[in-house]
């Protein structure tokens, strides 16, 4: 069974571990500590992303990423903004979720990511580097 931290939880929902702390704190995040390390399972973290206060709340961050892109209009390097749809169920929405936290966590020192899969459909948002997101995004096609 694939487990969660708390620092990929933030990463696909947008939110800080801060707000994520607080949200266990008032019983809407479910999880349990293993060796001190907050872990959550699947079925946690789709229930507290199905949660109405925190998909009003990961939208919003989910959404500022592509406003941010959007508003500066002074990059001084190549940035590159990707969403990245697939209609899939919760079984393969989760394995795409962990490629990809996997993968930014990995080449990802200037990226952006986030994450939702509702109605069956997974929505990655991939926000930074030019050449670091076109490499995960060739790791995910396997170009």
């Amino acid at each position: 069974m694939k487990h969660y931290r708390l620092n990929e939880l933030a990463m696909i929902s947008g939110l800080t571990t801060r707000t994520l702390r607080n949200y266990l704190n008032q019983g809407i995040l479910k999880g349990e500590k293993v060796n001190g390390v907050w872990c959550f399972t699947e079925e946690e973290v789709m229930a507290f992303m199905d949660h109405p206060l925190v998909k009003q709340a990961a939208a919003i961050h989910r959404n500022g990423v592509i406003h941010d892109f959007l508003a500066d209009t002074y990059k001084k390097e190549n940035r590159i903004c990707m969403i990245i749809d697939c209609p899939v169920g919760p079984e393969e929405a989760a394995a795409i979720a962990d490629f990809f936290c996997k993968a930014v966590c990995e080449i990802g020192e200037d990226i952006d990511f986030r994450y939702v899969h509702e109605r069956n459909m997974a929505r990655m948002i991939l926000s930074g580097a030019e050449d670091q997101v076109l490499d995960i995004i060739r790791r995910y096609y396997r170009i």
